[in-house]
């Protein structure tokens, strides 16, 4: 499945398309019907988590002013409104009003909805379930023969014409449309907003650390990959309960994700792959043969997880017992 990292290069591929309008249409999606897509102008595109949102309003409709521009419109306005006095040009102070700090609170403040995008139904919301991507300009070719031994390339699930003769091109994903992007960046542990505090709050629950991690609500983007290599790097194992780690561990821990969550971001944008470390591998790189089982919480999604039971080794709960993962 896509992570966080992937569908923020994702959002890279759709932006230079934001302000441009779409004048064909095409995809195999029953979800939505491609046709109202139509004539669209494609106003916004923001990232979320594991999901991807994109914002169509009318064409003929005003194209809101970008960030920088209503931070130049206001830097213009205040100067004009505030004359020299006594001959002298008047100073403003700069710590009151930093053009950067504002700049970057219109930014945090784009996870609302444009005026322009207002309204029911505005806000299209991809999902990119286990193998989901985007292409711009460019088709999927099939790499290998399917199980009939047909050579058959992937069929998109969108693909947008601009009048810029670009094209944006939607595999394997699912598509809904939506009032606005369910987004909260305290939760995006690629987003500058993300929360460490509430972040090790939930680690240190009493539930077993491979479960939390995957709580969207606590570590939105975070996916089994990046799960499975981070509790290496941490050397925890993922069945010890975060109450019984010390709060050294946590922090640790979370610089891990964050750490390892942006260099992987940075290898994707300078088109490099990942080299995991523990996932699907039969040993550790020091050597040490690797267990694999599937874990997740009793009447919960369960996931496949790679551990060194030597590198990552059992802990001990508060009562001396032994974690769950013996």
């Amino acid at each position: 499945m896509p992570e966080g990292p992937s569908v923020r290069k994702f959002q890279l591929l759709t932006s230079p398309f934001v302000g441009q309008v779409v004048a064909k249409v095409g995809g195999s999606s029953r979800k939505i019907n491609v046709n109202d897509l139509n004539a669209l102008r494609l106003q916004d595109s923001q990232v979320h988590g594991k999901n991807l949102y994109l914002a169509f309003v009318a064409a003929e409709g005003p194209l809101g002013p970008t960030a920088e521009e209503i931070v130049l419109q206001r830097e213009a306005a205040s100067g004009a409104s505030s004359p020299a006095q006594g001959g002298q040009e008047q100073v403003r102070a700069p710590q009151t009003h930093p053009q950067d700090e504002e700049l970057r609170e219109l930014q945090r403040s784009r996870a609302k909805p444009p005026d322009a995008a207002e309204g029911p139904g505005n806000w299209l919301r991809f999902h990119f379930g286990l193998f989901g991507s985007i292409r711009a300009n460019e088709f999927s070719r099939a790499n290998k023969a399917n199980k009939r031994g047909d050579w058959k390339d992937p069929i998109p699930r969108l693909v947008l014409h601009f009048e810029s003769g670009g094209f944006l091109v939607f595999y394997n994903c699912r598509m809904h449309w939506c009032s606005s992007p369910r987004a909260d960046p305290a939760s995006d542990i690629l987003s500058v907003e993300f929360h460490r505090g509430r972040a090790l709050d939930a680690l240190s629950a009493p539930d077993p650390v491979c479960y939390t991690l995957l709580d969207q609500r606590y570590f939105s983007g975070l996916g089994n990959i990046i799960k499975n290599e981070i509790l290496y790097l941490a050397k925890i194992h993922p069945l010890t309960q975060g109450s019984v780690l010390a709060l050294s561990d946590l922090e640790r821990l979370l610089d891990c994700a964050i750490q390892f969550s942006s260099a992987w971001l940075h290898s994707k944008l300078h088109g490099k792959g990942l080299h995991p470390q523990i996932y699907q591998k039969e040993q550790c790189p020091l050597g040490h043969a690797v267990m694999k089982g599937t874990l997740g919480p009793s009447g919960g999604f369960k996931r496949l997880t790679w551990w060194c039971p030597q590198c990552q080794p059992a802990v001990l709960s508060g009562g001396g017992d032994p974690s769950p993962a013996t």
